[in-house]
């Protein structure tokens, strides 16, 4: 029964992005990104974010807007196997299905540039994995359910030997019904605001902070409830056994009733705030763009505000991290960037390849869970982008991401897979001051199998008596529209 409270550990941890970008990291806002994805070289407003330093060869003077909405389409599945004895016909398999929607992503950019210099703002959600919700719980809570029943009734029949005549054996999960949910909610709100400086017609510099506030939510239950035979077995034996232990015949009246198996329930909020120090380079000479930022680690720490945390006393030492008040680790890791653009025709086609950098293994996560990835994460990014006329504007491009992944890392609630995206889209210049863009792009993720033999602890080394694998996939659509504006 011990192991109920544990899978909620993982509930504090769900990452993965809604978006696109590092595992804690979004790093899509502006739709050019949506339909070109290799934007670090662009001197365009979405430089503010990409490559801040480009904001200082903007081609415009003065003012610059840009608000952009994206919406995002997102199925995160765990696919469990598990074989044992003690399941009806020796084994379980079942497709968990999570669904993350967000239809409203907003950002905001802004930028007065001058001759030399450019200040700018930008506001969006930087990080955090969205919403999720799994409607019928996850199986690490129904395979701690199974095991805990199991373990717990057996004991009780060791320690009452004359029960054994009214419940024939160990509670198994042919005896009971479960019933669980999931929802966790994260979202980092950035706001940054920055300096461009241009020391010559080839070179610029930018510094720059970004504040970040971190709010989540995360509710779930499990209860496991026995079917009438179970019930009714437990009432006959509260009534035998009445007279010599008052205290044995309270405990399975109170098991045969409501939720009276296994009973857990959470409802936690966490906050939290940091600050992101950012730097950036860029160079320009002919049509060839060299462009480089670096965002420092941002330290974080998430703080309780939990409503709910119902477990029963024996899980004292479990629900700690979860009590009110307490502070989990969620670090942002540092973000290297490495773009070069080209301009293949003036003023006509250009081109873009990028490289970056995420120092996930330095960024600490709770119970030191970054340890276990074999390295931070390298994403490779292209884009093409062509203007077909004064008016009408076309780009595509690609990302490739690798995580570094590992069996130790990955959680049901918290799992990562390495994956690619394709995007596309147009701009419209409207008039000379607005332009329009659409993008669209989706991401084919590679299927993560992990599997937990007997000899490591079984299913998410709940118990020996439950080897099994999961197989985590993922799916992201995402669809964007923004407008920039010249004054």
């Amino acid at each position: 029964m011990k192991k109920y409270l544990i899978p909620f550990a993982c509930m504090l941890l769900t990452a993965g992005q809604a978006l696109a970008g590092g595992l804690l990291t979004n790093t899509n806002h502006h739709i050019a990104f949506a339909r070109m994805m290799a934007r670090g070289a662009s001197t365009e407003i979405d430089a503010i974010y990409t490559n801040p330093a480009g904001t200082a060869f903007m081609a415009h003077n003065g003012w610059t807007l840009s608000v952009n909405n994206q919406s995002a389409f997102q199925t995160r599945n765990v696919l469990a196997t598990i074989e044992s004895p003690i399941l009806p016909g020796g084994r379980y398999e079942h497709k968990y299905e999570g669904e993350a929607v967000a239809p409203i992503i907003p950002s905001l950019y802004a930028a007065y540039k001058t001759d030399r210099w450019a200040a700018s703002l930008f506001f969006g959600i930087t990080g955090g994995g969205g919403k999720c919700t799994y409607n019928h719980g996850l199986p690490m809570f129904d395979a701690a359910v199974m095991a805990g029943l199991y373990s717990q009734s057996a004991q009780l029949l060791q320690q009452y030997p004359q029960m054994k005549a009214l419940i024939s054996g160990p509670i198994t999960p042919a005896q009971y019904n479960l019933d669980s949910y999931m929802r966790g909610r994260q979202f980092v709100y950035g706001g940054q605001l920055g300096f461009a400086y241009k020391f010559n017609k080839h070179f610029s510099g930018y510094a720059g902070l970004r504040l970040n506030y971190f709010t989540g939510n995360y509710r779930g239950h499990v209860n496991a409830t026995a079917k009438t035979e179970l019930a009714t077995a437990m009432m006959t034996a509260a009534s035998a056994v009445g007279q010599t232990n008052p205290a044995l015949s309270q405990m399975l009246v109170g098991m045969s009733g409501e939720n009276g198996l296994a009973h857990v329930a959470l409802d936690c909020d966490q906050t939290g705030f940091g600050v992101t120090p950012i730097l950036g380079l860029d160079y320009k000479v002919g049509g060839l763009t060299l462009a480089a930022k670096y965002e420092f680690k941002t330290n974080l720490k998430i703080e309780n505000d939990t409503k709910v945390l119902e477990a029963p006393a024996a899980f004292e030492g479990a629900i700690v991290p979860y009590k009110d008040g307490v502070n989990t680790p969620y670090d942002l890791p540092s973000i290297l960037c490495l773009a070069a653009g080209y301009e293949f025709i003036p003023g006509k086609f250009r081109g873009t390849v990028e490289y970056h950098y995420y120092g996930d293994k330095w960024a600490d996560m709770a119970d030191k869970r970054q340890k276990a990835l074999t390295h931070g994460t390298h994403e490779y990014l292209a884009g093409l982008e062509w203007d077909i006329n004064k008016i009408f504007t076309v780009s595509a491009g690609g990302q490739i991401t690798d995580y570094g992944l590992s069996d130790e890392f990955q959680t049901q609630t918290a799992f990562s897979c390495d994956s690619y995206s394709i995007g596309f889209g147009g701009a419209v210049n409207l008039s000379r001051a607005v332009r329009l863009n659409v993008g669209y792009f989706w991401t084919t993720y590679s299927n993560y199998t992990k599997k937990m033999p007997a000899d490591k602890g079984g299913y998410q080394g709940i118990s020996e008596m439950l080897p099994g694998q999961d197989v985590y996939s993922r799916t992201n659509k995402v669809l964007g529209i923004g407008v920039d504006i010249k004054f």
